[in-house]
């Protein structure tokens, strides 16, 4: 019997019926409150923000974290809502552990209490302890690799315009017979590939910007805040989260995405969004331990280019056991990573593995405990 499988037996026959004995009758919104903070141990990563005895007590933060817990379920836009709320839900206030209203600290307080939860990256840790945990041990038989546009009610960054003198001015083409060309520096991506996750991570750019995109009918859209690139398994499971500024591009999240899922779970097919077509990234696929089964979602309006298609859906085959993908009527077999001919990366050079699943497992770089 899973773990899952019992967390939730127990839930539903003993934790409910005993809350009901004490609190009364449980809407459907607090049972899926009650299941989230049990599913996910919040008590567990509480040790740092407890009292050390030095100064005035401050107030509970484990209750003031389930309150942020409740904002998520109920889908509040404000903490004010949250805490007016609270004042009026008497079983939600002492889900949380308050007992009366008089408990329920200040806006200012719970303010302070989430920078300490950002600072301290409390929800990140909770999240890959369930993943690592509920989803580590068994293998994901895809892995997909998007970004979404998060708007903020923030003012964006300035950045400073770069100096027209900076960089040396020089005449096109091949240079002169003893004239030294000049050395690029290298992008964030070439770096990338020789840096662990932490230094890709601390490179990422975090702050509010404006960022730009084509949506699904070809036209460009702009918003002021922030974006999330996320993996994530068969089930819609998230896996690994990243969260930068609007402006950075999806391809320069891959990598470390890729990086962090490795640490995380075991996985034997990859779906990339379509704006991760990058050298950097296709560089990772050479690398020991790298996804075998790789695939680009399809560019709208594009040619086929690297076994991609050219437009359209993407849709998975329920019927195919030989790893064909479905596509518009077609099948497209999987990419095998490092197996293309000595004729290039062409589309027509695409070619199936039975063993790819088994050599994602035996390698070593795809497994960091």
């Amino acid at each position: 019997m899973s773990p899952l499988f019992n967390i939730w037996y127990s839930i539903q026959h003993t934790l409910f019926p005993w809350l009901e004995n004490e609190l009364g009758p449980l809407t459907e919104k607090q049972q899926e409150f009650i299941r989230v903070v049990e599913l996910a141990e919040v008590q567990k990563h509480m040790s740092p923000y407890r009292w050390q005895g030095l100064g005035r007590k401050r107030d509970d933060r484990l209750a003031i974290l389930k309150a942020f817990v409740a904002k998520a379920v109920y889908n509040f836009p404000t903490t004010k809502v949250l805490i007016a709320y609270l004042h009026d839900s008497n079983n939600l206030r002492r889900l949380c552990g308050w007992e009366s209203k008089g408990d329920i600290p200040s806006e200012s307080t719970f303010s302070r209490a989430f920078e300490e939860f950002s600072l301290g990256g409390l929800g990140q840790k909770i999240h890959e302890t369930m993943v690592k945990q509920h989803a580590g041990p068994k293998l994901a038989g895809h892995v997909s690799r998007d970004a979404t546009a998060i708007d903020a009610r923030e003012k964006p960054f300035r950045k400073e315009p770069k100096d027209p003198q900076s960089k040396p001015k020089r005449k096109r083409g091949r240079p002169r017979q003893g004239e030294a060309k000049p050395i690029k520096e290298p992008k964030r991506l070439d770096l990338q590939i020789g840096r662990n996750l932490a230094e890709n991570m601390a490179d990422l750019p975090t702050r509010c910007d404006v960022g730009a995109k084509l949506n699904a009918k070809g036209y460009k859209t702009s918003w002021t805040g922030y974006k999330f690139h996320i993996d994530s398994i068969d089930g819609d499971i998230p896996v690994s989260a990243i969260l930068s500024s609007a402006s950075m591009h999806d391809s320069q999240a891959a990598i470390p995405l890729a990086q962090m899922t490795a640490g995380r779970i075991y996985q034997s097919l990859r779906l990339d969004g379509r704006s991760l077509r990058c050298t950097a990234d296709q560089e990772l696929q050479r690398w020991p331990g790298a996804c075998p089964d790789h695939r680009y979602q399809p560019q709208a309006g594009g040619e086929e280019r690297n076994g991609s298609c050219a437009s359209g859906a993407f849709q998975e085959s329920q019927h195919s056991r030989a790893g064909q993908l479905e596509f518009e009527g077609q099948l497209w077999w999987p990419v095998r990573a490092g197996a293309r001919s000595s004729q290039g990366d062409d589309a027509s050079d695409v070619r199936t593995d039975s063993d790819n699943g088994n050599a994602a497992l035996s390698t070593l770089g795809m497994r960091e405990r």
